[in-house]
C-alpha cells in the first residue's frame, strides 16, 4: 500500500494506473485542488492519531471518504469499494498513486470517522474552505460581478452584506411512529433482554406471554380500519405485556444479574417509552414532553413544521445562513425549538467573521418578533418583512422592496432543496446521535464544495469565450 500524502500533490506526481491517463478537468481533481488540505491536516490530524497500536488513518482519507459518501449516498461498504476501484477518488483521498490491491480501510471505520468529525470540526473546516475559496476568487477575478446596492454600499453604522436565514428538518430514517407498533417493538426488545438475563440453572423462565402478545398485535395490524376503541384496546394490552416483562427484568437484576452498557441504555429507553405511553393512555392524550418515537433512535423527536403534506417530521431541526452563496450550519438540535431565538447569535457570528453587522437580514415571518426587531434596529440592520400588528393608518409599504427581498430569500430554499436531494440531508440513515449530526454538517460542507466547482466551470467557460474563436468554443462545449 502506498503511503498517504499529508499535503497537496499534483496530478502529474500521482502514479497513475498503466494504460490510463487521468485528466486535470475531472471534477474530483478540481475538488481536491480547492480544499486546503495542508491547513486542515495541521489543525485536525491529531484526531486520527494512533492510539491502539493499529496503523492510523490520515485525516484526508477520513474526510475524503465522508465527502464521497455524502456526494453519492453510498453505504459504508460501497464507499470503501469505490475508493479502491476509482483512481480519481484515490487522488482525492490523498493517495500518491493508484492501488487496488486491498480496501483503503475496513468499512466499519466509517462510524469512527463520523464520530471524530463532529459538527464543530466540520464547521471550522467549512470556514477554511470558504475562506480559501474567497481568497482564490479575489486573486483570479479581474472584474467584479454586479451586486445589489445594499451589498455594495455600507448600511447604517457601516453595516454591509446580506444574510439569509431559515430553518428546516432533516428527517431520520425511522418507521412512521404509531403507539401500538412502538409498544410492540419495545416489548420484543424487553423479551430479548430477559432472555439474556435468564440462566437455565436458575430454574424456570418467567412467563412473558410473547406468543399471545404477538397474536394480539398481528390481529390489530391486519385490520384495514382502526377505530379509536380498537386502538385503545390494543395499546392497553401491549402495556400490560410490557409491564410484565419489565417486572421480570427487575427481578433478575435484583438477584445480581448485569447487562452491558448498550443493553442498559436500551432498557432505559424501554422504561421511558412505557412511562410515556402509560401516561397518555391513562390521561387520554396524544402528547407528552420529549416523546420517544423510535426504540433504536430515542433521541429523535417529532418536529411540527406545518408544511403541506408533512405537518410533522421526525429528525433534527437546523438553522442555516447563506451569505454571498456560502452556506453555514448555524444550529442543529434533535429537540424542537423556536428558530427566532437564534437570530441574534447568527448576526453576532456574522460580525465576528466579517468585522461588521449585515445591512439586512432576509428571514421568514417567524423571526420578526419584538426582541429581534429591537435588536436589528439597535444595530442598524433591516429585517425583511412587514411590521408587527395591524398596518398603521396612512402607512404605505414598499411592495417592490418586499418582492425583491422575497425573491432573494428563495436562495436559502434552494440550498435546502439541493442539500436534501443531492447531499444526504433528505434522509439521514445514521443511527447514532453524533453520527446523524455529522451527516447534516457534512451535507452543508458538500454544498459549498459544489458551489466552488460550479464557479470553476463558469470561469473556464468565460475564459474559453474570450481566448477561443466562437467556432472552436462551440466544439469544446
Amino acid at each position: 500500500m502506498y503511503r498517504y500524502s499529508n499535503g497537496q500533490i499534483s496530478l502529474a506526481d500521482f502514479k497513475q494506473p498503466v494504460g490510463m491517463n487521468l485528466k486535470e478537468s475531472n471534477r474530483w481533481v478540481k475538488k481536491a485542488q480547492t480544499i486546503p488540505w495542508p491547513e486542515i491536516e495541521k489543525r485536525y490530524a491529531a484526531l486520527f492519531t494512533n492510539r491502539k497500536g493499529n496503523v492510523a488513518k490520515p485525516l484526508r482519507l477520513a474526510l475524503g471518504a465522508c465527502i464521497i459518501q455524502a456526494e453519492y449516498g453510498f453505504s459504508d461498504e460501497e464507499t470503501a469499494l469505490m475508493i479502491q476501484e476509482n483512481p480519481y477518488l484515490q487522488y482525492f483521498c490523498g493517495y500518491p498513486g493508484y492501488d487496488d490491491e486491498k480496501l483503503p480501510f475496513d468499512p466499519s471505520l466509517m462510524v469512527y470517522f463520523r464520530k471524530r468529525l463532529t459538527p464543530e470540526v466540520l464547521g471550522e473546516i467549512n470556514e477554511m474552505i470558504v475562506r480559501d475559496a474567497k481568497e482564490r476568487q479575489a486573486k483570479e477575478s479581474e472584474t467584479k460581478d454586479d451586486e445589489d446596492d445594499s451589498d455594495n454600499h455600507p448600511g447604517t453604522g457601516g453595516n454591509s452584506g446580506t444574510m439569509i436565514v431559515d430553518a428546516t428538518c432533516a428527517p431520520s430514517n425511522i418507521r412512521y411512529p404509531q403507539d401500538v407498533s412502538l409498544l410492540n417493538e419495545a416489548r420484543e426488545n424487553a423479551e430479548k433482554l430477559l432472555d439474556v438475563l435468564h440462566d437455565p440453572a436458575d430454574g424456570k423462565k418467567p412467563r412473558t406471554y410473547r406468543r399471545r402478545a404477538r397474536k394480539d398485535y398481528l390481529k390489530y395490524t391486519r385490520c384495514r380500519k382502526h377505530t379509536a376503541k380498537m386502538t385503545r384496546k390494543a395499546i392497553g394490552k401491549q402495556l400490560t405485556y410490557l409491564r410484565r416483562d419489565l417486572d421480570a427484568i427487575d427481578g433478575k437484576l435484583s438477584f445480581g444479574k448485569s447487562l452491558t452498557t448498550r443493553q442498559k441504555e436500551r432498557l432505559d429507553t424501554i422504561r421511558t417509552i412505557y412511562e410515556q405511553q402509560k401516561y397518555m393512555y391513562d390521561n387520554r392524550t396524544h402528547s407528552v414532553p420529549d416523546r420517544i418515537v423510535s426504540v433504536s433512535q430515542p433521541f429523535v423527536r417529532p418536529i411540527v413544521r406545518g408544511k403541506a403534506g408533512k405537518p410533522v417530521e421526525f429528525g433534527a431541526k437546523l438553522d442555516i445562513s447563506v451569505v454571498d452563496g456560502w452556506t453555514r450550519l448555524e444550529c442543529c438540535s434533535f429537540d424542537a425549538y423556536n428558530e427566532a431565538g437564534n437570530l441574534q447569535e447568527m448576526a453576532e457570528r456574522f460580525r465576528a467573521r466579517e468585522g461588521h453587522y449585515p445591512s439586512r437580514i432576509l428571514a421568514d415571518r417567524i423571526y420578526r418578533n419584538r426582541e429581534n426587531l429591537n435588536y436589528c434596529k439597535a444595530h442598524g440592520i433591516r429585517l425583511s418583512g412587514p411590521a408587527l400588528g395591524r398596518p398603521k393608518k396612512g402607512e404605505t409599504r414598499d411592495k417592490a422592496q418586499d418582492y425583491r427581498d422575497e425573491c432573494e430569500r428563495v436562495e436559502v430554499e434552494r440550498r435546502f432543496s439541493l442539500a436534501k436531494r443531492k447531499c444526504g440531508m433528505g434522509l439521514v440513515t445514521a443511527k447514532l446521535r453524533e453520527t446523524a449530526a455529522h451527516v447534516i454538517a457534512m451535507s452543508v460542507l458538500v454544498l459549498n464544495l459544489r458551489k466552488i466547482q460550479c464557479a470553476i466551470l463558469r470561469l473556464l467557460t468565460y475564459l474559453l469565450a474570450i481566448f477561443l474563436p466562437k467556432e472552436k468554443w462551440a466544439i469544446v462545449q
